[in-house]
């Protein structure tokens, strides 16, 4: 596995992580302005939760394929982080995290919020980190 197309391809699904979490931040935001009701707005968002774990994890174990140990190892605190989100998600009949009965509440409510910040800020520099890889691969290889 070539170490430029593990750069290549956790470039790409990341720009896909941004547009996931900055989505999250602005659906909290009108879940907090009253703009939209939480059934309508947890029923959108439980959706994103799996394919933005899956994705995450994917270019992580193609880090892991190309032996890039110090990429890897940056970003397994957020690995950690959503194996135990989603283990200790609220009983749900459907897949996701976000219960609408619960998400107005006005701690999970920022708890959520700040997730999402957090995240997207976590995947910009991630993005930048991972562009700076790339060319560095192409460049001594």
């Amino acid at each position: 596995m070539s170490v430029a197309f593990s750069y290549i391809i956790a470039l790409i699904v990341d720009a896909f992580l941004i547009f996931f979490s900055l989505f999250h931040v602005i659906a909290f935001d009108e879940l907090k302005t009253d703009y939209k009701n939480p059934v309508e707005q947890c029923n959108s968002l439980n959706p994103l939760v799996l394919p933005e774990y899956i994705l995450h994890i994917f270019f992580n174990f193609l880090f892991g394929a190309a032996g890039e140990w110090l990429s890897l190892l940056f970003n397994i605190p957020l690995i950690a982080y959503h194996i135990n989100r989603y283990r200790t998600r609220p009983v749900m009949s459907g897949y996701g995290i976000y219960d609408p009965t619960s998400i107005m509440n006005a701690d999970q409510l920022t708890r959520c919020q700040r997730e999402g910040w957090i995240k997207l800020a976590f995947y910009l520099l991630s993005f930048f980190y991972y562009l700076y890889g790339m060319i560095y691969s192409l460049i001594s290889s």
